[in-house]
């Protein structure tokens, strides 16, 4: 089976579709640009199978480099037969082709290499066969000599090269590593250390290996780096051996209890230590791509949450001893003002700060207050609660993760955007940007330091950030970026973009004004064809000359819009001044299909188009939830059993979600209180963002713990 069957197999796509997608990655073709603007060419895939079948490729690419440098170095030592290629052919992982390898690899010195050497390998031969025409022990005698000076060396030297050949045997591995990862339990036990409290729940634990949620492994993998926990694998010895005495048993009583003995070796000391080591690393990898899964599945809701739009917003970055930090940002993220204040203990001049905010407020007619939810964040919420009292004009607040905001004001990027600033008061201003336009702003942290899973340090640091950066991309790319406003952060995410030409852009846009319409950027440095193709349809020109140049249309497909528009006796001022209500209708009278052929297009183009023209400008994320804006605060110790809010999903892990219902605290719903019905897992349920509806279980202060449930409320629009 080919690569492009195999993957027309797995992702259930026509073999026309796989091969035009293959071609469209290796001619240069972005992601983004691949799923938006070539759909005909895939059938509409979206821009995570495309991800999907892009890392699917690469891996199979690789497989069978891996099988032709096998195929190569077998062949080179003359040993390359037809059962080896069959072999081979029906090989699917790495792991396989890793074991039919594994004979003919190089090995270090091991204890079958000395015995081969010292010329022990025919009585093996003869010990392997169990043949009733031979005896053991003569045919042992013939290799006495000074090497073998016994015939128990000579026996125990042919059991070692037995040994190592059920070893290496790949289908005897493939059916022991099948029967270790359905029936064999992960057992743990906790060690003698100062930290091992943590790690109680995995004190006497034991859990089949097929069943193991890929967050407790995680866990006992870190309890494990940590030397808190003893974790191994164990399997009931009665579903393994027999398997290996299947393969080599013969029922010859003269060499039965030296093969009882050689497959006991080979088990014990060779087999079942190695594919323990793989059962330990697959389930790892399972993990950590659950895992980084999750923090795709985050992330993605996050970046694309609604944008605050048309307000002047007050960043509170919370501190104790250096005070709380504070910027104000007008419409356009451009800062109006700073300052710092000390509401907070140690100095608590709380009456001082409030008379300083209170005329801050005012003076630059703030909208909403955004306050990091990091360190005193609790004392400033109550703080700001009680300043929003005092305030002459309407306010409100909203608590914002404050994850990555110090990495981000310490950074080369912010030092260049506010050289002016000191680093807590850039913090301030990220805060704030958070609320007014969370991709734009989120964008310049290392994506790793976001927040919105667990075990990130653990993970495969390349593999995240490859991950997440291509989130980073989608959510980009499927807003769209104002080609006269975007900083060089954002620009860089573009498609076919990269951090050298967004700067060539920023730099012509300053140097021209502003650019007028998309094909200007042909004029900017190092933006040639290629990349104009794969960015163009990305980038805004708001009121730019050309009212398409405001639209997700590509400049390639301007000419079929224009025929779509005089088909129907439309302009470009229609578009404009958005009188295209009927264009939908219009096409559908005469007919998709004709409609398309007649403009030179496919379908699936005439409806993104269309889509656009009737809203020039829009912003995708708009339809998002909003933040949950408030003007009073509430303490843990306030909770009661069965009390009723609304709030605001922060996080999302395999065993539940955590809910932020305005107390300093997230609370837990877990997955078994997602809903009614059965929930396979909480991402089928809620996402990062979500504003639902929750119920409180039960609270422990002393824990800092809030258990919620979302089942059995009423639906009220009255929530707290």
């Amino acid at each position: 089976m080919t690569i492009q069957e195999r993957l027309s197999s797995e992702f259930g796509l026509k073999m026309e579709y796989s091969e035009n997608i293959i071609t469209l990655i290796d001619e240069g073709n972005t992601i983004p640009f691949i799923a938006r603007y070539r759909k005909e060419m895939h059938g509409s895939c979206d821009d995570q199978v495309l991800r999907n079948f892009a890392d699917r490729l690469k891996y199979l690419r690789n497989l069978d480099e891996e099988k032709a440098k096998v195929q190569k170095v077998i062949t080179e030592q003359g040993k390359w037969t037809d059962e080896l290629a069959k072999a081979l052919e029906n090989a699917l992982t790495l792991t396989e082709v890793e074991d039919i390898y594994r004979p003919y690899k190089p090995k270090r010195k091991t204890r079958a290499s000395v015995a081969i050497a010292k010329g022990l390998e025919p009585l093996a031969d003869i010990l392997q066969a169990q043949s009733k025409d031979y005896v053991i022990m003569t045919e042992a005698e013939k290799f006495v000599t000074e090497e073998v000076p016994t015939v128990e060396d000579a026996i125990a030297g042919a059991k070692d090269i037995v040994a190592e050949r059920i070893s290496d045997n790949a289908e005897l591995r493939k059916e022991l590593r099948e029967i270790i990862a359905n029936k064999a339990f992960i057992v743990c036990s906790l060690l003698e250390n100062e930290n091992n409290y943590t790690y109680e729940t995995y004190a006497n634990f034991k859990q089949e290996v097929k069943n193991i949620p890929s967050h407790r492994i995680l866990a006992i993998n870190r309890g494990e780096k940590e030397k808190c926990l003893k974790v191994e694998i164990t399997i009931d010895e009665k579903l393994t051996i027999p398997v290996i005495e299947k393969y080599y048993k013969k029922n010859n009583e003269d060499t039965d209890a030296l093969m009882d003995e050689v497959i006991r070796d080979a088990y014990d000391r060779l087999l079942f230590p190695s594919l323990e080591r793989e059962c330990r690393n697959n389930l790892t990898d399972r993990a950590d791509e659950q895992a980084i899964h999750m923090f795709e599945v985050n992330l993605r809701p996050l970046l694309m949450e609604a944008p605050l739009k048309n307000n002047i917003i007050m960043g509170f970055d919370p501190g104790y001893s250096n005070g709380c930090k504070i910027a104000v940002i007008d419409k356009n993220g451009s800062v109006l003002d700073t300052t710092v204040v000390y509401p907070t203990p140690p100095r608590s001049k709380a009456e001082e700060a409030m008379e300083k905010l209170k005329a801050m407020i005012e003076r630059n007619k703030v909208d909403i207050i955004a306050i990091g939810n990091g360190t005193a964040s609790k004392e400033s919420e109550i703080f700001v609660a009680e300043l929003i009292k005092h305030v002459n004009r309407p306010v409100s607040y909203a608590v914002v993760s404050e994850a990555g905001a110090s990495v981000y004001s310490a950074s080369k990027l912010a030092a260049e955007e506010f050289p002016d600033y000191d680093v807590n008061l850039r913090s301030a201003v990220s805060i704030a940007r958070r609320l007014q336009d969370p991709l734009a702003e989120l964008i310049k942290i290392d994506v790793k330091s976001i927040g919105v899973g667990q075990y990130q340090h653990d993970m495969p640091q390349n593999r995240l950030t490859e991950v997440l950066t291509g989130v980073v991309e989608d959510c980009v790319n499927s807003v769209g970026v104002d080609l006269n406003t975007a900083s060089p952060s954002l620009l860089s995410y573009v498609s076919g973009l990269n951090m050298s030409i967004a700067k060539n852009i920023v730099a012509y846009r300053t140097k021209m004004k502003g650019f007028k319409r998309r094909d200007e950027l042909l004029s900017v440095s190092k933006l040639g064809p290629k990349a104009y193709e794969q960015c163009a349809g990305f980038l805004r020109v708001v009121g730019g000359e050309n009212v398409l140049d405001n639209t997700a249309v590509h400049p390639e497909s301007y000419d079929a819009t224009r025929k779509l528009l005089k088909s129907f006796n439309l302009t470009e001022d229609d578009v404009k001044n958005h009188n295209l209500v009927l264009l939908p209708k219009m096409i559908e009278q005469k007919g998709e299909v004709k409609v398309a052929q007649e403009c030179g297009i496919g379908v699936p183009t005439l409806e993104d188009i269309t889509t656009e023209l009737l809203k020039p400008g829009r912003d995708i994320r708009e339809s998002m939830p909003k933040p949950i804006l408030r003007s009073d605060v509430i303490h843990m110790e306030d909770l009661k059993e069965g009390m009723v809010f609304r709030g605001v999903v922060r996080n999302v892990v395999d065993f539940g979600a955590f809910v932020d219902i305005g107390v300093h605290q997230d609370g837990l719903v877990h997955i078994s209180q997602l809903s009614d019905s059965y929930v396979k897992h909480p991402s089928d349920v809620v996402k990062v963002g979500d504003v639902v509806d929750v119920k409180v279980l039960a609270v422990d202060p002393a824990k800092k713990r809030i258990s919620l449930t979302m089942k059995g409320i009423e639906k009220d629009d009255d929530k707290q």
